[in-house]
Parts: C-alpha cells; sequence; structure tokens
C-alpha cells in the first residue's frame, strides 16, 4: 500500500498526493468595473511546472496573485493543499509558508545584506532560531550560486544576482509551491540565463512551479503543461510539444508568430 502525503488544514479538510496541490474553479476578478480574471480554471499537480503566457494586460500577473492571497476574488474558488485562500478564517501566514512568490521587482532591503535579506522572514515572522536559520541561508545561497556574497549589499550586485537572492529568500520560507512573476523582464540577456537555470534546478528537484514568463524557449523545454491566456481567459493549453507546434486556436498561433 502506498503511502500519501496528507496535510491538515485550519479548515479541516484533508489533502493528499494524488489531488491537485493548486486548483482553480471558475475564478473570477475585477477592478472596479474591469473584469481582469473572467472564469479561469486550471489545477496543478505537485511536482508540476507550469508556464502562464500571454501579451500584457491579459490578468497573468493578478492570476498567481491571486493564489498567493494578494489579491482577492469576486467569485471562485482557489485552494491550495486543499485549503480554500479566500476562506476568511485562513490565517495568510499559513498559506504563504506554503506558496513563494518572486516578482519582477527583487523588492530587497537595501541596507541589509544578502545573507540577511534571505534570514530575515524565518527570524521575524515565524520566530525560528536564528542560528538554524543562518545555516538554511548560507546553504541556499550556496544553491543559488552565490557563495561569497552573504555580505554584499543588494546595490552592490547585478540584477541577476539580486534576483537569485530573491529566490533563496522566498525558499527560506520553505515553501510547497512557488511562484514566479516574469522574473526575468527586468534583466538583461546574460543575467537572465543565470535566474532560469536557478528555476530549471528547483524544477528538476520537484518544487511545484508556476511561471508567468516570455520565456518561450525555456517554457518549451521545463514546463509540463503551458496555458494562454488573453483578455482575461485560458485560450488555449496543453503540453509544450503540442502547444507550441499544433495550437488550434487562432489568437494563440497569432501570439506564437510574432514573438517565436
Amino acid at each position: 500500500m502506498s503511502l500519501q502525503t496528507k496535510s491538515k488544514s485550519p479548515a479541516g479538510a484533508d489533502w493528499t498526493a494524488d489531488q491537485p496541490i493548486v486548483s482553480l474553479c471558475d475564478v473570477h476578478k475585477s477592478y472596479g468595473s474591469v473584469e481582469v480574471l473572467k472564469g479561469i480554471s486550471l489545477d496543478v499537480r505537485k511536482g508540476e511546472v507550469i508556464c502562464i503566457i500571454g501579451p500584457s494586460g491579459s490578468g497573468k500577473s493578478t492570476l498567481i496573485r491571486c493564489i498567493n492571497g494578494l489579491n482577492d476574488i469576486q467569485k471562485g474558488s482557489i485552494k491550495v493543499e486543499g485549503q480554500e485562500v479566500n476562506d476568511p478564517k485562513l490565517d495568510l501566514l499559513t498559506l504563504r509558508k506554503k506558496v513563494g512568490i518572486v516578482f519582477q521587482q527583487y523588492n530587497l532591503f537595501p541596507h541589509k545584506t544578502a545573507l540577511d535579506n534571505v534570514m530575515m522572514a524565518p527570524v521575524l515572522v515565524l520566530k525560528e532560531p536564528k542560528k538554524e536559520v543562518e545555516e538554511r541561508a548560507r546553504a541556499l545561497i550556496a544553491k543559488v550560486r552565490l557563495q561569497g556574497k552573504e555580505n554584499a549589499y543588494p546595490g552592490e550586485l547585478s540584477g541577476g544576482q539580486q534576483q537569485r537572492v530573491a529566490i533563496a529568500r522566498s525558499l527560506a520560507m520553505r515553501p510547497d509551491v512557488m511562484l514566479f512573476d516574469e522574473v526575468t523582464a527586468a534583466l538583461d540577456p546574460e543575467t537572465v540565463k543565470e535566474v532560469l537555470l536557478t528555476i530549471r534546478e528547483l524544477a528538476s528537484e520537484g518544487m511545484t512551479c508556476i511561471l508567468v514568463t516570455h520565456e518561450m524557449g525555456f517554457a518549451r523545454e521545463v514546463a509540463d503543461h503551458v496555458y494562454f491566456t488573453d483578455q482575461g481567459v485560458i485560450v488555449e493549453h496543453g503540453p509544450p510539444r503540442q502547444f507550441f507546434t499544433k495550437a488550434s486556436d487562432p489568437r494563440t498561433r497569432q501570439f506564437l508568430s510574432q514573438i517565436l
């Protein structure tokens, strides 16, 4: 008999690893009178890498911010490990321990070293022992190939190096799911490779990853499933080989013809 991972949510719902780790059903999100998400549904299995692509303004970033509870929704359901994200009883800290997020902007504290930036949330928010956190933070900085930069300040690091510190900082919370919101959009081509290599390594180790990205080569190589969004809906989705070579919707084909 196989063993299944179980998670007990604050609301009392059981989740097992054979169920989607992230599940969205008919999600609607509006800003005032502008409807940004118009009924999004998708499931992500544990260990999967999902890439979300589409033109600017199609709702991609809003979508993953809703998964992390940074944006609320007007209708539908978002569950992480069986727990409803929009349950008013949900402790958002509990959610954000499970779901890490890395943004296009690094958002590092400029007056703190790389090591301090990685350590801050586990020490100050989770109240974990500083010595234990420091050991983990040093290991994570090494993991993102920044050995020797522990005492460097953000202003002394390149954009790609700062983004890798931001990834290490998110990993320091030991999340089950990582969200990446166009994390290479502000980087030059040389540093893009460094960041994508870090994400590729995380994916190969089994981390569940949901990425909003414009890096089509990366999506083709790493993703288990690609979703194309436009005007707040999922237009088409599929495994990369099928998606990039046999897209059926005219909007998808037009988008791909402009960027490939």
